[in-house]
């Protein structure tokens, strides 16, 4: 398999249509593939921008876009607000500064029901089937210094291998493993999209032939209720402020 990026014009807040950039800067698509998009342009395609100045209180911005939180005070450093936002552990909410030209990029709305979109839009312009769209975000991993990629919302594609009751290479059935396909494929695609003034939102991957295309909602196949997770006793923390 191979990723391709893919590099466009700057999305301008507070508001930009994607779809004239999906035109004009994808190459020609073929069966199989899955197109890697970054929150930030979906966001700046929703309009989902507020000017900095018009934000009194960023705190408090972040705490209503948030599910739950943890205060700024009580982070090591005071440096964010700690949110937990769609099942996705994430500082401040997802809300970006960086390449915004003077305003707060919010995370975009039903990020599943618009790769959903996107996927049916590209299907229909390149005459294809089997075709995935996955909205991806950077976020750190705790007790991990950097940022990696991860997937916040999906349509096209299983998210989950389920390797459950096969061998190991001693004989032994696996009880519990499951592969997160599409959050591993995200830290590819976000690591080669870049952080900074690359101007590469979209990326390809091709060839990927392990990887089930399917017409269904899937991105709740990849959450686990909170209360369920192993994690659970240091993430309810989360949940005194709810």
């Amino acid at each position: 398999m191979c990723f391709l990026t893919v590099s466009t014009r700057p999305l301008l807040p507070p508001k930009d249509n994607i779809y004239p950039v999906l035109d004009q800067y994808l190459p020609p698509l073929r069966e199989g593939d899955v197109i890697f998009i970054t929150s930030k342009i979906i966001a700046i395609h929703q309009g989902r921008c507020i000017p900095m100045e018009k934000v009194k209180d960023k705190d408090e911005l972040i705490k209503k876009e948030a599910d739950v939180f943890i205060p700024r005070e009580d982070v090591p450093g005071n440096y964010v607000v700690l949110t937990i936002k769609e099942s996705t552990l994430i500082p401040t909410a997802g809300i970006d500064e960086s390449n915004s030209n003077g305003y707060y990029i919010l995370w975009p709305k039903n990020s599943s029901q618009v790769a959903k979109q996107i996927c049916r839009y590209l299907q229909k312009k390149y005459k294809i089937k089997k075709l995935a769209v996955i909205i991806t975000d950077s976020h750190t991993e705790p007790m991990r210094y950097g940022v990696i990629g991860v997937s916040i919302g999906f349509f096209g594609l299983e998210p989950l291998l389920d390797r459950r009751g096969q061998p190991d290479i001693f004989g032994r059935k696996l009880k519990i493993t499951r592969s997160n396909i599409v959050d591993s494929l995200s830290v590819m695609a976000v690591l080669l999209m870049g952080e900074g003034a690359e101007q590469t939102p979209m990326v390809i991957l091709r060839g990927a032939n392990f990887i089930k295309f399917t017409d269904k909602h899937t991105y709740k196949k990849l959450i686990i209720p909170p209360q369920e997770d192993i994690y659970y006793p240091l993430l309810k923390r989360f949940y005194v402020h709810k």
